[in-house]
């Protein structure tokens, strides 16, 4: 635990843009009740996307701009590349053992645990989107993020997957699913579509690498040497011509977020950069900074938040306070739920009532955080 000053200079429109970002995971990864959930709050099933589906390939590409900020300054002032890549390996290290921590909280039965997953994939394409920053110059970083995507649509389409074939995108005989059901045996998300599909498996990381390439290159945008509106504009530019590509290759490959598409990377990286450009103009552009706090808040404790929101929750699933007259044990979150929730509407209602609690329950813990100067460093 460290408790800096907040940086001067600081960007506050990317600390706001990842705190909604993080505050829109906690919604939707916690509903009262997985039953009775609106769809908007829901991925979707396979093609296509829902607001939920923005909010990783978001969290991604904001490490891409932070990290590019962040490394540029300390250039700047002396660091060297070696340096740099040390602490982006021992960073990725401690990203990937948190979750795993969570992967496996509180039982750690190694034999079944789940070796992919959220802050598994932030962790690689880190290490991978550091090394790419350190080493490259820009136009090979533009390189690297278009060859990321070409790759993979090249393979996903063109290498026979047996007893299936080449090119098939269903959840069964895609290539995604092959490697990680033939890699990852038993180490697979047990709520994935089928048996041995990990969403964030092996294969489909690499379009996931260009994702945070993108906000790489957006950081490279936020440092050129024009004005203020200058950069607004060719974000929002940008962002329209990425969407517009998505749209396209959506034609081709769909939009995916279970086997994260080369469409679905170029079209969430449009929308984030969408969304930022809009953040930025409005508050670091126009200073309009009233109501903003609370999301800058959750930004600078955002990986704190995330791990939290996963104790939090596997616990008050496995805390019992009592029984039903059948016999079952009831569960802490059950008893919260249907003791304080319930009786407020509908059973969407109230499961969404439940997912906003927890979030400003998180909120409250991260504002203690920073009114106490802690942020949490890895």
């Amino acid at each position: 635990m460290s408790s800096p000053s907040v940086p001067s200079g600081r960007l506050l429109s990317l600390d706001v843009f990842r705190g909604a970002t993080i505050a829109g995971m906690m919604l939707v990864n916690n509903p009262g009740d997985w039953g009775h959930v609106y769809a908007p709050f829901l991925h979707a099933k396979w093609h296509g996307w829902t607001f939920t589906d923005l909010i990783f390939p978001f969290f991604l590409w904001i490490v891409g701009v932070a990290m590019t900020l962040s490394f540029a300054k300390r250039r700047e002032r002396g660091d060297s590349k070696h340096m740099l890549f040390l602490h982006s390996v021992r960073r990725a290290a401690i990203i990937f053992g948190l979750g795993l921590f969570l992967a496996g909280f509180p039982y750690y039965d190694l034999s079944i645990i789940r070796i992919p997953g959220v802050l598994q994939r932030i962790a690689v394409c880190y290490l991978v989107g550091s090394a790419i920053f350190l080493y490259s110059p820009l136009r090979w970083q533009l390189v690297w993020t278009g060859g990321f995507l070409v790759v993979y649509w090249l393979l996903v389409s063109l290498v026979p997957v047996p007893g299936y074939g080449a090119g098939v995108l269903e959840p069964t005989g895609n290539l995604a699913w092959y490697i990680d059901s033939q890699v990852l045996a038993g180490h697979t998300w047990r709520g994935a579509p089928v048996p041995g599909f990990d969403p964030e498996g092996i294969f489909s990381t690499l379009p996931a690498i260009s994702t945070l390439l993108f906000g790489v290159l957006t950081g490279h945008m936020l440092r050129m040497d024009k004005s203020q509106e200058e950069k607004t504009s060719w974000m929002f530019f940008v962002a329209c011509i990425l969407l517009f590509v998505g749209v396209v290759m959506d034609n081709w490959l769909p939009i995916n977020k279970n086997l994260w598409t080369s469409s679905y990377s170029v079209f969430m990286a449009g929308m984030a950069l969408l969304v930022f450009a809009w953040c930025y103009w409005i508050i670091d552009v126009k200073g309009y900074r009233r109501g903003m706090r609370p999301f800058a808040v959750y930004g600078m404790n955002a990986i704190t938040v995330f791990v939290l929101a996963g104790v939090f929750g596997r616990l008050m699933g496995m805390i019992s306070v009592g029984s039903t007259d059948e016999g079952k044990a009831i569960s802490l979150k059950t008893w919260i739920y249907t003791t304080f929730f319930t009786p407020l509407g509908g059973p969407y209602d109230s499961s969404l009532l439940f997912a906003l609690a927890f979030v400003l329950f998180l909120y409250a813990i991260a504002y203690i955080m920073y009114r106490k100067n802690w942020f949490l460093k890895v």
